[in-house]
């Protein structure tokens, strides 16, 4: 890596301050998006506008009047705080670019009030309109082009013309090599195994869908009950081991945790019909490795997102089987039932559903690549325009950020899986007994009595907070709810040290999600350091680190980060 790519990383941006941060989906193998159901929408939502012309004519007056306010220098709108497309001076000073913003921003709110709060059929026929608008407006805006960006055409005088040669040319490599996607990261700085994905371990065991990995020990001595990862299927178990000092890895492992992680292969065409049955199997035969190698009757598990669903899974055959190899267990940004309204629930139709499935098994995999650029117009401004300014009018390359490298480094879902995990999304079987099956065996969660940690979001679009809460009263064991104070992948990599980080704790758990934040304590710092107090008396006793990897029927066979990770397709 050279001098200034070394700079760069070093200086990553801070999670607060990405605009990206708060809007990639992380692990979301679920519906998806296409050009039919953008057209679609748009036709619906001018058909709403056409059978309102009372509502229209009278918007319609409002905009004149601000039009007539913004020609006279006399309007007082502005972009709200959030709004960094228009940062440039100019945008306050130079008094045709001040009208032009205020132009569109008027004729933005205008377009986004007519939707209104009619009669709709449902919320999702709601919320599809007004996402359809957000497309529609947020690609009309002047920010998106050379003439109506100041910034820009200063910067092309400013290096003689430079700027928009490397936008060209970055543009032109975007469409061969990125799908016509601007690109969202500079991979360049970045290696698993080097700098991401670092803690040293080894794999000590392998099958057709998985690495098991296990940790070095960083203490003399260690808890005597082991800690399993259940990473998402979708995205690569390392979002959890990025770079030391943001790995919540080598934080447990610096603890005194015995940590042994999956890492899910990526699937192939020939690996269609893998199920949910296959990656419940598959975490069952995990536990009863590390189990084995660790010398423990038990292990403790943490899950992330559709992670946790299949834990969930697990937990609910375990529990109807009697077998006791899971003692607690974490459940990270996870959603269980999902009832409530959400982002990736907006195109969760029965019709949808079906369509994405038929997708899925026509190709045999859901692919992760593909669903990640249809979803970053699910926020366009910060995945799409943000970056299409960046890379192509500005000239300039994305930054290097080690969790949005992580986004790109997505999996494929078999299309069996992908069909069950949708079915668990329409049919929302886990939240009533005995509806949902796994392994041949019908399951109830409120059999599951192993104590919980349950972690959400407060600004996670993806797993809504209050869906995560729902969870409280599905479980039948003693649960500890968490609420971080920041999204979805924030709440993920949360290190100490952050100095903005805070989350709320609150032993009450009413039925109600807001009346349990109404009684919650806030604290500063990171869930981390409160989860390894809850961890830490659950975990047994302390005993002698092992010295080596595995043991005769389950040795180390690679170092970490394992071979799976590498895969891609």
């Amino acid at each position: 890596m050279d001098g200034a790519a070394r700079q760069r990383v070093e200086h990553t941006p801070q999670e607060d301050d990405h605009p990206a941060l708060n809007a990639i989906l992380g692990a979301n193998p679920f519906v998806g998006l296409d050009g039919a159901q953008v057209v679609g929408m748009l036709a619906r939502y001018f058909g709403h506008i056409a059978r309102r012309p009372g509502a229209v004519l009278s918007r319609g007056a409002e905009l004149a009047l601000d039009m007539a306010r913004i020609a006279t220098g006399n309007s007082e709108i502005e972009p709200a705080a959030s709004d960094k497309r228009f940062g440039d001076p100019a945008w306050r000073e130079h008094p045709v670019y001040h009208r032009l913003m205020q132009s569109y921003l008027a004729w933005r709110t205008a377009m986004h009030d007519l939707v209104g709060d009619g009669d709709f059929p449902s919320w999702q026929d709601a919320e599809q309109m007004r996402f359809a608008v957000t497309l529609l407006t947020e690609a009309l805006a002047p920010t998106n082009t050379l003439a109506g960006n100041p910034a820009a055409i200063k910067k092309v005088f400013d290096t003689g013309g430079i700027s928009l040669a490397r936008g060209i040319r970055n543009f032109v490599s975007d469409v061969f090599n990125n799908g016509g996607m601007p690109q969202q990261v500079d991979k360049r700085p970045f290696e698993v195994g080097r700098n991401l994905a670092a803690s040293p371990g080894a794999v000590v065991m392998r099958t057709a869908l998985f690495e098991l990995i296990q940790y070095t020990p960083a203490t003399e001595k260690v808890f005597e009950r082991p800690l399993l990862m259940i990473p998402p299927q979708i995205n690569k178990f390392y979002i959890m081991d990025l770079a030391p000092g943001r790995s919540f890895i080598e934080y447990a492992v610096k603890h005194g945790v015995q940590v042994f992680t999956i890492s899910w292969r990526n699937p192939t065409q020939a690996d269609r019909d893998w199920g949910l049955d296959d990656y419940v199997s598959a975490c069952e035969q995990a536990a009863d490795a590390v189990c084995e190698i660790s010398g423990s009757r038990d292990t403790n598990v943490i899950a992330i997102c559709a992670g946790g669903i299949t834990t969930a899974l697990m937990l609910g055959h375990l529990a109807a089987t009697g077998e006791r190899k899971v003692h607690a267990a974490t459940l990270l940004v996870t959603t269980l039932d999902t009832s409530l309204p959400s982002m990736t629930g907006m195109f969760a139709t029965e019709d949808a559903i079906k369509s994405a499935i038929a997708r899925s098994q026509s190709r045999g995999v859901l692919d992760g690549a593909d669903i990640a650029r249809v979803f970053s117009w699910l926020r366009p401004n910060d995945l799409v325009w943000n970056y299409w300014v960046n890379n192509y009018l500005m000239g300039e390359q994305p930054a290097p950020f080690d969790i949005l490298y992580w986004n790109s480094d997505s999996t494929c879902l078999p299309a069996k899986l992908h069909e069950g995990f949708l079915g668990l999304f329409l049919k929302n079987p886990l939240i009533r007994a005995n509806e949902a099956t796994i392994l041949s065996t019908r399951i109830n969660l409120r059999d599951v009595r192993n104590d919980m940690f349950l972690v959400a979001g407060m600004t996670d679009h993806i797993c809504a907070w209050r869906a995560c809460y729902r969870s409280t009263a599905i479980f039948g064991g003693s649960i500890e709810f968490i609420l971080g104070s920041s999204g979805h992948i924030q709440s993920l990599v949360n290190p100490p040290g952050n100095f903005k980080a805070r989350y709320f704790a609150g032993s009450r758990l009413p039925e109600d999600p807001d009346a349990w934040l109404k009684g919650a304590t806030e604290n500063k710092g990171t869930w981390w350091d409160h989860w390894l107090k809850w961890y830490s008396a659950r975990a047994g006793w302390e005993k002698q680190a092992p010295s080596a990897f595995g043991n005769s029927r389950f040795p180390a066979l690679d170092r970490a980060p394992g071979t799976y990770v590498h895969e891609r397709h």
